[in-house]
This record gives C-alpha cells, structure tokens and sequence, in this order.
C-alpha cells in the first residue's frame, strides 16, 4: 500500500462581490487536499476562515503536518486525534472517505450506512447591502423558495421588509453573523417574526450568546459561530432552538455526521450550511442534509464558474454528487 498526499490552494471568482457584517471578497481561495492510493484518488475541499484564526497558509501547513500519518495508511480516527477541528482536517477527512468508496467501488452513503440521498432544496444567499440594492436581488431571485439574508446590524429591519416586499412568497433565514449586541436582539426579533422569518442565525457574538438564555426568542434562533462540534451542544440548550452544521467546523464528515446525530438526539433541529466554495465542498454536506430542517450550500451558484462535473443545480434544487465529483 503506496499512499500520496498532493495539496493545492485554488482561487475561484465570485460572481459579483459577497458581502457578509465582517467584510466583502470577489473571489473563493479554496483549500484541496488529494490522497492517491493504487490507481485510486480521493479529494476534499476546504475553506480557511479568518474567524477562527486561519489562513490558506496556516491550513496548508496542518495538512503538511499530517502528511506522514496520511502516507503511512493512518485512518479517520487517527486524523481526529492529530487535528482539531477546522478547514485542514475537513479536506482530508473528506478525501478518505473519497478514496476509501473509489477503492470499493461504493458510494460514501453505503460506507457510512445512511440511505440513498435524494434532492435538496438550499437556501439562496443575498449579500448585506442597501435596503433598495437588497430588493432588487430579492426581486431577481423571489422564485426561490428559500433567501437567506445577510445582516450587519443598523437598519437591518428594512433591510429585512424590502426583501419581504421583493420576494413575498420565499420563506427567509435572517444571518447576523454575530453583528447585533443583546438590546438589537431585543428589538430585531418581534419584528423579524412579524415579517415572517424562519429562522434567525446567530445575532450574538458566541462569546455574548448566554444573554439568549434569558430572553424570548419570537423567531427560533440558530447557533453558527457557537456551534463547532459535539462539544459545543452542552453550552447550546435553551441559547439556541437550532445548530449549523458546517463541515469546516466540524474538521469533516466524520464529526459533521456525529454532530448531527448527537443534535437530534438533544432535540436541536439542524441547518447544513457551507463557506463560499465549489461543489467538491458541498458534496458531503449534501449528505448531511438529508432531511434537515434547513439546507444552504449554494456557495457553487455563488461563483463565476464550478468544477466539471459538479452538483446539479435546478434553480434552488441540488441534486446528489456524481461519483466523479466525490463519494
């Protein structure tokens, strides 16, 4: 048994620019990680994110870091034990699971004993902008069963109604991304209900989110930044009614899968969400989605361009990963 690791940074143009509170970019810088084995190659994607203190290089150095443990055969459990969680260890996660279906000739979801995934509906993304610019890209997308909204703090409330007024019929995730302080909460949420949002997204920073114990929440609220792997759920109960699942943080499939198993068991109902990526990141996050409550991996309809072959898109339906792609 020959084992290769090969890791590659990669630059893919966002169509337009991708604003979130924290900052705008044009372009996706995407992480990949190849295993090779006799004849046989695996892939997994990351993306390296600022907010948890990484970087393309910091990334690129771990998976260098795990290159003997990878060459020398190591497993899955072995790699959770010498990474943390986080963007390196999800792309090499992700490229073994690959590598081991490729060499059985079997699909991830047979290895991992889940049912055959069906097609997804994801969330559409609008970037945080003006009240009319947000409009507008409602409008553009209101077919769209599901907007996620991109929020920043000031003004949010118009924010949210003009998109209400552009796409009446789309259901709405509002996303602070840790933007509001507790007395913006306090007044956000009654509103946000009245308007008819689903779900609100992390609107304390996680530091601050203990604050969400003590107060009503009008619209159930969803624990990102705060919610990393298994070990966040004991700090979750009574902040949050939901947890966003991103493979990312989680450092994979492997933990994505246990979280999402432990967050059922704890009574949490779940989002598969994703960083700007191509579709090699989505891919076993679609697996993971598979009868959530909410599903947001349109980071590929967020780009210029995709791989070949990635995900099929149908308007806002993704169908499973060809087994070119991944799995």
């Amino acid at each position: 048994m020959t084992r290769t690791l090969a890791v590659a940074r990669e630059v893919w143009p966002i169509r337009g620019t991708f604003r979130i509170s924290r900052g705008s970019r044009t372009e996706a810088i995407v992480v990949v990680a190849r295993i090779s084995q006799d004849g046989a190659a695996g892939a997994g994607e990351c993306v390296p994110y600022a907010r948890y203190g990484e970087s393309v290089e910091s990334v690129m150095a771990q998976i260098e870091g795990a290159r003997a443990l990878i060459e020398r055969g190591g497993t899955r459990a072995e790699l959770a034990g010498a990474l943390p969680a986080g963007a390196a260890r999800n792309a090499l996660d992700c490229a073994l699971w690959d590598l081991e279906a490729k060499r059985a000739g079997k699909r991830v979801w047979q290895l991992a004993g889940l049912p055959e995934p069906k097609p997804v509906v994801t969330a559409f993304t609008l970037s945080v902008d003006t009240p009319a610019n947000m409009a507008q890209a409602a409008e553009a997308a209101r077919a769209r069963p599901l907007l996620k909204v991109k929020l920043t703090g000031e003004g949010d409330l118009e924010r949210v109604a003009a998109v209400r007024r552009a796409a009446p019929a789309s259901r709405l995730i509002v996303d602070a991304n840790e933007a509001w302080d507790i007395g913006a909460f306090a007044r956000f949420a009654p509103a946000l209900g009245k308007l008819g949002v689903d779900l609100i997204e992390q609107p304390l920073h996680a530091e601050r989110d203990a604050a969400l114990a003590g107060l009503a929440h009008p619209v159930p609220l969803c624990a990102d930044e705060s919610c990393h792997d298994r070990h966040s759920l004991a700090h979750l109960a009574g902040r949050y009614e939901a947890v966003n699942i991103k493979l990312d943080k989680t450092g994979g499939f492997t933990e994505a899968l246990a979280l999402h198993n432990a967050a059922m068991v704890a009574g949490f109902r779940i989002m598969v969400g994703c960083m700007v990526g191509t579709s090699l990141g989505m891919a076993p996050a679609h697996l993971i989605a598979q009868g959530c409550a909410w599903t947001d991996i349109d980071g590929p309809l967020l780009l210029d361009r995709d791989r070949v072959p990635g995900l099929a898109y149908d308007g806002s339906n993704v169908g499973p990963p060809p087994a070119a792609l991944w799995g």
